[in-house]
């Protein structure tokens, strides 16, 4: 799983998960394209601009700003040859019959919308290149309808979906798509907000992290449309 010079463009990248996934692509060569909405988080967490580094503060919501991203990063490093769709978001809903309109457009947004506008921006640029490779991140709870939970649950098995779907429709591109299935990962913010748990049980984002990188990978070139799951020991 060598990415000696290739191109990995990951949103999301200020994150804990980020973190994890731009460390698993470093220690392996890769350039990498790190986008988030708070470019403060970005300097904290990686530092200053390199020679195999460039990040970039967009609003992944705005098609318009994903575009620039990504036209700049072909610029400067030549092709995108993978991308990791980490953003998203997770919140306790209401149950079904009275679930919110802002509910449902915040999961649909973070989850789904960002997608969309990454992948419209970032597609094209795999085609004429001759290929790519995209992870994206669904949710271990995507398989099956839970209590409180209906509209994450459609937020994120729209990102299952969508993933089998560009799966379908790119592979004779030579463009791999597949997406992980995480359980609860193991974060400063989830712990705090579950201190009774153990977080032992829970996906360490290290561990997550080797995932994607593997379904990046030239190692993972057989695999089409695949929904990973990473549950941890829960």
């Amino acid at each position: 799983m060598d990415f000696a010079n290739r191109t990995v463009m990951i949103t999301g990248a200020a994150g804990n998960l980020g973190q994890a996934v731009a460390s698993a692509f470093a220690d392996r060569g890769a350039r990498l394209l790190l986008v988030d909405h708070d470019e403060q988080a970005l300097r904290q967490a990686f530092g200053a601009p390199g020679e195999r580094l460039e990040i970039a503060a967009a609003d992944l919501l705005d098609p318009v700003q994903v575009g620039t991203t990504v036209r700049r990063a072909i610029e400067r490093f030549g092709r995108i040859d993978a991308l990791a769709n980490l953003t998203g978001g997770f919140r306790m809903g209401e149950p079904v019959h009275a679930t919110t309109e802002a509910t449902m457009r915040f999961l649909l947004d973070i989850n789904v919308r960002t997608l969309l506008n990454t992948v419209h921006a970032v597609v094209p640029g795999m085609i004429d290149a001759g290929g790519g490779r995209i992870v994206n991140v669904g949710a271990y709870a995507a398989l099956k309808g839970v209590a409180q939970m209906g509209a994450y649950v459609v937020a994120k098995s729209a990102v299952v979906r969508l993933t089998e779907s560009m799966a379908a429709e790119l592979r004779e591109s030579n463009i791999n798509v597949n997406c992980v299935l995480p359980t609860i990962i193991d974060t400063p913010g989830n712990r705090a907000a579950m201190p009774e748990a153990d977080p032992g049980r829970w996906v360490a984002p290290a561990d997550l992290a080797a995932v994607i990188v593997f379904l990046a990978s030239d190692a993972a070139r057989a695999i089409h449309g695949a929904a990973v799951p990473v549950t941890g020991l829960v």
